[in-house]
């Protein structure tokens, strides 16, 4: 019998993360019974409501806060050796020393912990993209020191997990090209639409959000490489063909935030465009159900988890045309140049005007939601963790 231990240490509102770690925490639960017993530990009470329902699959193991406190991410982050504090984390540290009491076989961290090579056990990581170095240019990846952060923290990854998951044959060939890892350790495991896609729509969806007629859908925090400022530009353009059309945006605020609503104003788009803020999981499926399209021009990848969650229930879709997402949309999507705001706009115009062309990528969307989805992702997992405990 093996142990296999999750480390789930981040809230709700960390994005795609959390919708991952979701998908990861329903794999490992998944795990054969006879021949893996689970320990998760959990450090924000926001996963409790989903845990308790497994206590009697897994041990659940509360932490008081962060499994690494502040000064353990401190003098990691300032460069203190990482091969030091290994050495020395259980005789200093005790959330570590409660960890390494749990004799656990593998320790997954599926959001791209420090953990990952903080705890000195053998671990799986996880390496989401590597968009400081392939798209620097945005400041959310490279300002104020992030790029150096964030190359020492991968490095680390690599130099120490024993199975690196990424999402993508693109993501894959990303982490061999920037850091030299033995391809044997990264396995490629696409991310899959949350368990929330599945759920039924609140009752009061509909008199709650009160939605236009006729709207495409954009949800995404609003950081500078998610490229609001474009798509605003677009519908502008777009709202010449289709004056009808409205934009509805789910997402908290970041650091192109104020920025977007100078653009709302300067482009007279106030009556045009609804920001929902930050939407609770189980009042996603009721957007895609509802709009004409998503639309996605962002500039990161390898791939992204909205167009998956548009697929699982038929929502037509554009998105951009960067990296490996025309791979993971297959024919269920248009594909477009996030840099143009002449493409964007063509695209918005189809997807609120083409029936036909909607009903065909709604189709070849459900078609591929079902080539790939959490069972596919759970017996995948299932061969990783069999690798990573036996290598």
């Amino acid at each position: 019998m093996k142990r296999i231990g999750l480390y789930l240490g981040f809230p709700p509102h960390g994005g795609g993360a959390f919708q991952y770690a979701q998908s990861v925490l329903a794999a490992t639960l998944s795990l054969r019974v006879e021949e893996y017993d689970i320990v998760i530990a959990h450090a924000h009470p926001a996963w409790l409501p989903l845990l308790q329902p497994h206590a009697a699959r897994a041990k659940l193991l509360p932490m008081a806060g962060n499994a690494l406190d502040p000064m353990a991410h401190f003098l990691l982050r300032q460069g203190v050796s990482v091969t030091w504090w290994r050495t020395m984390a259980r005789h200093l540290h005790p959330g570590t020393r409660k960890l390494l009491a749990q004799d656990c076989n593998l320790w997954i961290c599926p959001a791209q912990d420090v953990l990952t090579y903080a705890l000195p056990a053998r671990t799986m990581g996880v390496i989401h993209d590597l968009m400081h170095r392939y798209e620097n240019r945005f400041p959310e990846v490279s300002r104020r020191g992030l790029f150096r952060r964030r190359e020492r923290h991968y490095r680390n990854i690599c130099a120490t997990a024993a199975a690196i998951l990424v999402d993508s044959a693109v993501g894959k060939s990303h982490v061999m090209e920037a850091y030299d890892v033995d391809p044997g350790r990264i396995h490629v495991l696409p991310y899959v639409a949350p368990p929330y896609m599945q759920n039924a729509e609140p009752t009061d969806f509909d008199s709650r959000y009160e939605l236009p007629a006729s709207f495409v859908f954009y949800p995404a925090q609003f950081w500078e490489h998610k490229n609001h400022v474009r798509l605003l530009q677009a519908l502008a353009v777009a709202l010449e063909s289709v004056p009808d059309l409205h934009l509805v945006l789910a997402g908290s605020g970041k650091n192109a935030h104020a920025k977007i609503l100078r653009a709302i104003d300067t482009l007279h788009l106030r009556h045009r465009v609804k920001l929902l803020g930050y939407v609770p999981d189980e009042d996603m499926p009721g957007f895609y159900r509802r709009a004409c399209g998503l639309i996605m021009p962002t500039f990161f990848g390898p791939t992204n988890i909205p167009p998956l969650e548009a697929m699982t229930v038929g929502c037509p879709m554009a998105v951009s045309n960067i990296y490996a997402m025309p791979d993971q949309v297959g024919d269920a999507a248009l594909l477009f140049n996030p840099s143009s705001v002449e493409e964007i706009a063509r695209a918005i115009v189809r997807l609120a005007t083409d029936e036909a062309l909607r009903s065909r990528l709604s189709e070849a969307g459900r078609k591929r939601a079902q080539e790939w989805d959490q069972p596919h992702f759970e017996a995948r997992f299932h061969q990783i963790v069999r690798i990573a405990t036996e290598t």
